[in-house]
């Protein structure tokens, strides 16, 4: 055992000596050892002494690792209880503050997972890479011989979205101030989520795309769920038009409703829905937000969706675009509790709340402006700095006078 255990030493040894060592002062100039030097410092004896301190770690880490699970179930199981209570209060506005956890979500502060000193050094395991651009327009063309219509410009694409958002009956302020929010405020309209800014390395961390960062579970729930009434608009568009044109977008109706038919064959549910969208065509039916013909009519439902489910809970006021986005962010209900809640509850009540545990795990958003009132504020903040650039600018002198 202990030479097998001192050969995965000296593997490991090996490799840091040949490294080249950066330092304060520069490159180490230092001579690597060799790997006899190297035999001949390591002894089963070292070995032996590792072990029983890795040991003793680990299990100080086990420890640790345990108790912070424990306590963090317990808090996301409160969460999902407390959650359930208040969608069966929501109707009747009896949420009160006793309603919400009011403590922060626990935090591992124990110590880091020991490394195994016998264990052969292994390269960490490949990171699943996110579905880009790239991949939804190779979906669309493989699965549903579907080429988005790109427009002739990214003016176009603003003022087709402006028209059919204007449309609907949302404001300006809403549509300009959210796009500013979800696109950082020059998005393009193909902009996917990690890659809204210039910088080297950058990469997509979600499938989050288009003006309003839609997800693919996104798409296919709205062509689900309201694929008809994005059939009738187009049928409108297609009777305005004559000859090429109209060809065109009758050919596109045509693979519009296949895509619709593919998405009603599961469950009317986010999880299937979202199982659905994991799939090559469900990939698929997420390159119809580059379409300029499609695109708007689904971006401009996922808002009004929202606007109907608050005037439906008694809001008759315009929302605010920070509260429009709550809705947005967290969804209707979630969004909703948000708006209603009193101000001095705002300052109280944690943005937890709102969210699925890995959902707010991956929002450092939410976990900096961890109360109600901080989110809200950010947003408006985040709002009000991106609305300034000229994407932002462009898309507000696209709205319909």
């Amino acid at each position: 055992m202990h030479d097998v255990h001192r050969k995965r030493i000296l593997g490991r040894a090996s490799c840091l000596a040949a490294a080249v060592v950066l330092c304060a002062c520069g490159p180490c100039t230092a001579e690597p050892m060799s790997a006899e030097q190297i035999a001949q410092a390591v002894t089963p004896d070292d070995l032996d002494s590792r072990m029983a301190v890795y040991r003793r770690q680990l299990e100080e880490y086990t420890r640790a690792r345990a108790a912070f699970a424990e306590a963090a179930t317990a808090y996301w199981t409160a969460i999902a209880e407390k959650r359930r209570v208040r969608n069966s209060k929501r109707r009747d506005r009896e949420i009160a503050l006793d309603d919400y956890v009011l403590t922060q979500p626990p935090v591992y502060s124990g110590p880091r997972k020991p490394v195994d000193p016998s264990a052969p050094i292994e390269e960490p395991a490949p990171t699943k890479a996110v579905p880009t651009v790239a991949d939804f327009l190779q979906a669309a063309a493989e699965h549903f011989q579907f080429v988005p219509q790109q427009p002739t410009s990214e003016l176009a694409y603003k003022r087709a979205y402006a028209q059919v958002a204007a449309a609907a009956g949302l404001t300006r302020e809403q549509v300009v101030r959210i796009y500013a929010f979800e696109a950082g405020g020059n998005g393009r309209y193909d902009v996917q989520a990690g890659l809204e800014y210039s910088r080297p390395n950058a990469r997509a961390i979600s499938t989050a795309l288009g003006y309003n960062q839609l997800l693919t579970t996104n798409s296919i729930a709205l062509m689900a769920e309201k694929g008809d009434r994005f059939v009738k608009a187009l049928r409108m568009n297609a009777a305005q038009l004559t000859g090429a044109a109209k060809e065109t977008l009758e050919k596109k109706i045509a693979i519009v409703r296949t895509m619709i038919g593919f998405t009603r064959t599961v469950a009317d549910s986010w999880s299937e829905h979202e199982r659905l969208a994991n799939t090559p065509k469900g990939l698929g039916i997420h390159a119809v937000l580059l379409d300029i013909d499609v695109g708007p009519l689904l971006q401009t439902q996922k808002l009004l969706d929202s606007v109907a489910f608050a005037k439906r809970r008694g809001i008759v006021r315009p929302l605010t675009a920070a509260e429009l986005e709550m809705m947005n962010l967290t969804g209707d209900a979630n969004g909703l509790d948000m708006i209603l809640m009193p101000a001095a509850m705002r300052e109280q009540v944690p943005t937890s709340n709102f969210f699925q545990r890995s959902g707010y795990e991956r929002n450092p958003v939410a976990i900096r402006n961890n109360v109600v009132a901080k989110l809200l504020a950010a947003t408006d903040a985040k709002m009000d700095r991106e609305v300034k650039l000229q994407g932002a600018q462009d898309l507000a002198e696209a709205y319909p006078k």
